[in-house]
């Protein structure tokens, strides 16, 4: 029997959308072709605003549809090492992501993409191939709540003080004694002077916060590292954080402004597979 898929023109296409939890998350429902057509973009982008996680469950995407449908939320960034339109190869198997799958173990640590970068993403769609054999959930928080939620007392000590960003500091998450061929190397990559405190075009706040975080200025580091880690005990507790167990044809957004997010430990020679696009960063931080 063929079974013909027909999409309602743009002007009558509406969200189906879930909500995960009362601060963080929905799930969307659409079907692939109503997301393909192009005219939900700005509700999307409306929902990732409020929700800044937004799950597609079993969605199936090709990568040709996921670089297709990055595009109808905002401008494609390409991956650093490439200019082309396509996707990128996220797993830890070294035999699959040779040169790369080092790098990322960092990720498996709570943090925000792209700290160092004047402008950063402004998300992350990340599709599921082959889940992993245990683990590997995803886990996010949200940065905007946790800020909103922090005492006014506390937000008073914290606003205006700037945070030290750099990759080297998540290298000592994972190798805590490292060769110093290989934190110059990391050191390399950059390390900038930031807002703790990150005051959006929107007027919101959110924290900028996470394992490449690593001193406070003009704080000690003993004061420094309490201020940096509470934060993040603080932000990525039950309120503002939920974890996603996926399930392969998953896509997942998220607002890499104002959310962390994290891969959960998983056997990193499992060749758990996901695809990655991004939308090109709109906002500086400032």
């Amino acid at each position: 029997m063929n079974v013909t898929t027909t999409v309602k023109p743009a002007s009558e296409l509406r969200l189906a959308v879930e909500q995960i939890k009362p601060k963080i998350g929905a799930r969307v429902l659409n079907t692939k072709a109503e997301l393909l057509d192009g005219s939900l973009g700005p509700q999307l982008r409306e929902l990732l605003d409020e929700r800044g996680v937004l799950v597609f469950p079993k969605i199936d995407f090709t990568d040709e549809e996921q670089v297709a449908f990055t595009k109808t939320m905002g401008t494609f960034a390409p991956e650093m090492r490439d200019t082309e339109e396509k996707i990128h190869k996220i797993t830890l198997d070294e035999k699959l992501n040779p040169g790369v799958a080092e790098y990322l173990k960092g990720s498996l640590y709570w943090h925000i993409d792209g700290t160092m970068n004047k402008l950063p993403i402004l998300a992350s769609l990340l599709s599921c191939k082959k889940t992993a054999t245990w683990g590997g959930n995803t886990g996010f928080c949200s940065t905007y709540w946790a800020w909103e939620d922090l005492p006014e007392a506390r937000k008073a000590e914290l606003d205006g003080l700037r945070v030290r960003h750099g990759a080297w500091a998540s290298l000592f998450y994972y190798e805590p004694e490292p060769s110093l061929a290989k934190l110059e190397h990391m050191q390399a990559i950059g390390d900038v002077e930031i807002p703790l405190v990150w005051t959006h075009k929107s007027g919101r706040k959110s924290l900028l916060i996470g394992c490449t975080a690593h001193t406070i200025t003009g704080k000690d580091p003993m004061e420094s590292a309490r201020i940096i880690h509470g934060l993040r005990e603080w932000a990525t507790s039950e309120p503002f954080h939920f974890s996603h167990e996926w399930s392969v044809g998953d896509l997942v957004i998220w607002d890499n402004t104002g959310t962390m997010h994290r891969a959960e430990a998983y056997d990193p020679t499992c060749d758990r597979m996901m695809h990655r696009t991004k939308l090109m960063g709109e906002e500086e931080i400032q």
